[in-house]
């Protein structure tokens, strides 16, 4: 069933980059699985959505193919009336059957006659904790992480230094192979990528030290990843080509998920800071004034004269950063704390003032 990655975040289909990143932000925040309102199949749907619309050759190749397209999951329109069929009773070795590879008869036999398919190296993933001041402002964390990386000393040639790149004796120089497979559909002739040029047609001639000819290595690297301001608990950051490198294809993808610790006293409400003050009941009626610590470091409130429970007073362009370098504000909900008991000077005055109607 094809996917329509549009509807999926609800945006037109010539939103911008921004557009799809708000919205891709609010459904994650809303659907993440440790949240009350949380959907784990909704959540994983949003997520495919949003990494194909916010990277152009993917989103391009989408808007031409659909979600059926080239590495979009599905097998596209040249399946040949295979849609619905019970491949289930060919499983591999059963019952004396067939042994195949559908995703190799699929892609060598119905999915564009030989043409090679890029390898794409393994995703990986990793959680970052951040303080509440961290998530509001922005900040760069370098991630250390141990990887199959492309290697240094050759540039992922697989070439020692100096050494000339010479014609594959396996495929001649073309980059693949024919090989014969054997399908319940009968025999076929299909393409398939060098070993051991990895579809390049050449070789070193002398190999790499470093990585033994192979143009990768597992070893330590170091990310650098820039959190952006306002991000929420529970969202994903997508680095494109942060994963596990591969010899003769691209690297994958590192996703990394934010934890965002909880603040003492303030909430994020959208750009808005949200807190609670508790007051004197003689500051509710007589004005007065607070002092509050907010990320920006402390400042006085004014207390405003004849304040009522649960009055909201803002703090103007003290909240959470935007994209255009605008700020929110800082929302401050007034609770009165009511004296539980009363001395009797105090219970004579304030019986006065009833007498006085107030």
């Amino acid at each position: 069933m094809k996917k329509d990655y549009y509807e999926i975040l609800g945006v037109d289909k010539k939103a911008g980059k921004d557009d799809i990143k708000r919205a891709f932000r609010t459904l994650a925040h809303k659907y993440h699985p440790d949240k009350k309102t949380g959907d784990d199949a909704k959540f994983k749907e949003i997520n495919e959505a949003y990494s194909v619309l916010s990277d152009d050759q993917k989103r391009a190749q989408y808007d031409q193919f659909g979600s059926a397209g080239p590495n979009m999951g599905g097998f596209g329109g040249g399946s040949g009336g295979f849609e619905g069929f019970d491949f289930s009773q060919f499983t591999q070795g059963a019952n004396g059957g067939f042994e195949f590879d559908f995703g190799d008869i699929f892609g060598d036999v119905f999915g564009g006659g030989g043409r090679r398919q890029t390898k794409r190296g393994r995703d990986i993933s990793v959680d970052i904790e951040l303080n509440f001041d961290e998530s509001v402002f922005g900040v760069e964390r370098t991630i250390l992480l141990n990887k199959v990386s492309k290697c240094d000393t050759c540039g992922g040639s697989g070439a020692e230094k100096g050494s000339d790149m010479v014609t594959c004796d396996t495929c001649n120089g073309k980059g693949n192979i024919r090989e014969v497979k054997r399908t319940f559909f009968g025999q076929f002739e299909t393409n398939a990528v060098c070993e051991n040029c990895h579809g390049s047609g050449k070789i070193p001639k002398v190999k790499c030290r470093t990585c033994h000819g192979h143009g990768v290595y597992k070893k330590e690297s170091e990310i650098k990843v820039k959190i952006p301001s306002g991000i929420e608990n529970g969202e994903m950051i997508r680095l494109s080509g942060g994963g596990e490198a591969i010899s003769g294809g691209q690297s994958g993808d590192l996703y990394i998920k934010i934890h965002v610790k909880k603040h003492p006293i303030f909430k994020k409400e959208g750009q808005n800071l949200v807190m609670d003050l508790g007051i004197k009941l003689t500051d509710a009626l007589l004005g007065g004034e607070q002092t509050i610590n907010t990320l920006d470091g402390a400042i006085k409130v004014k207390i405003p004269e004849g304040v009522s429970h649960g009055e909201i007073l803002r703090i103007k362009s003290k909240g959470v950063p935007s994209e255009r370098g605008s700020r929110g504000d800082i929302l401050i909900k007034i609770h009165i704390d009511l004296p539980k008991k009363l001395s009797k000077d105090v219970r004579k005055k304030i019986e006065d003032l009833k007498k006085e109607g107030l």
